[in-house]
């Protein structure tokens, strides 16, 4: 059978590898070291902006479809929503309160604490959250739309996002994809996307991936043949 197109599928990739990180990264976060502290606090500050937006392009392109095919049909997820938004300013308010704390070591690890542990229950919420879309969603969506209306949805998306926010997508997501999906995201981005972008999509692979998937990637894409040529 043909696999249908998940329009959830690769950002939620991006989404569960970023938080993830980000939640290792506090759990292991010596408050002590200042460098250190400046990279993880900016990375959970980057995180939280990144949900946050990817909840706002749910709610403005994903649901509208869901809705006018089968009203209702997002309701529960558009709920979980506003709860997220809730918990993300209390994330940043807790990323902003270690930071305030840095002149005291006992009070930064105290708020470092809180803030890992806070963000260790956002993560599970999200991870369950977004099991129930890639199911309840994409069933409702599989019934009623074409994969080329899918593909027209995701693309709004795509052309709302800024290219600081695309870069940072991409960041994140290019690691976490299977080997078939990095090649054939990057395909479709060398055919339909300005050559810039396929360029910082390809630097941004690169710098992200190991040696082993960087070489089957490049080898795939056919890179190491066009600089011979």
């Amino acid at each position: 059978m043909h696999a249908r197109h998940n329009i959830y599928g690769f950002i939620h990739k991006a989404l569960r590898h970023f938080l993830s990180d980000t939640l290792v990264a506090l759990g292991r976060l010596d408050v002590a070291d200042a460098q250190e502290t400046d990279t993880v606090l900016a990375q959970a500050r980057q995180l939280l902006a990144l949900c946050r937006m990817h909840l706002e392009h749910e709610n403005r392109f994903v649901h509208p479809a869901l809705e006018a095919c089968d009203p209702g049909s997002a309701s529960r997820i558009a709920g979980e929503h506003v709860h997220h938004e809730e918990d993300i300013a209390l994330l940043l308010g807790q990323v902003d309160a270690v930071d305030a704390a840095r002149g005291d070591a006992s009070a930064c690890m105290a708020a470092a604490g809180r803030l890992y542990r806070h963000m260790a229950v956002f993560v599970g919420d999200n991870f369950v959250h977004m099991d129930y879309e890639e199911r309840e969603h994409n069933a409702t969506l599989w019934a009623h739309y074409t994969d080329m209306q899918l593909h027209a949805i995701e693309g709004a998306i795509v052309a709302a996002l800024t290219p600081a926010t695309s870069a940072l997508s991409m960041r994140w997501m290019l690691p976490a994809l299977s080997h078939p999906e990095r090649v054939g995201l990057l395909q479709g981005m060398r055919a339909n996307a300005p050559a810039a972008a396929f360029g910082s999509a390809l630097t941004a692979a690169r710098e992200r991936l190991g040696t082993r998937d960087w070489d089957k990637l490049s080898a795939s894409l056919g890179l190491e043949q066009a600089v011979a040529a």
